[in-house]
């Protein structure tokens, strides 16, 4: 089929629409690997990380990379410090394993989704108790 068969918006929507399709798997991938590379590094005093999500920008240079810790305060905030520390080793070991264009510069974040809906929850279990009690 040629191109004059379809207006030029809807190309334009496809190619975004395959964009955004490749931005997905890469920044699947990506978490898959990091996550890898992070078991290897055997973190010390850091809790139990886990990688819950990774987001890679469509120009490939930048990635956030969201973490989950299981552990105390402090190992939370030592997690996200001692991944920052490595944060180029950790790019190094994942431009060995992906092959792309650019390899992104990874930032990470502490993913604070799972104790906020804990939290919210716990404030809901408590909105109960007085019904309960009546």
């Amino acid at each position: 089929m040629s191109q004059a068969a379809f207006p030029s918006s809807f190309t334009a929507v496809a190619i975004i629409a395959m964009s955004s399709r490749r931005i997905q798997r890469v920044s699947e991938l990506a978490k898959q690997e990091i996550s890898t590379i992070i078991q290897e590094f055997n973190l010390t005093n850091c809790g139990f990380v886990t990688v819950t999500s990774a987001e890679i920008s469509p120009d490939l240079k930048e990635g956030r990379v969201y973490i989950s810790v299981i552990g105390t305060p402090d190992q939370r905030k030592h997690a996200v410090v001692e991944l920052d520390r490595l944060h180029g080793r950790i790019q190094h070991e994942l431009s060995r394993r992906i092959i792309l264009k650019y390899t992104p510069r990874l930032k990470f974040v502490l993913d604070e989704t799972e104790s906020h809906a804990q939290h919210i929850e716990h404030l809901l279990d408590e909105l109960d108790e007085p019904q309960q009690a009546s």
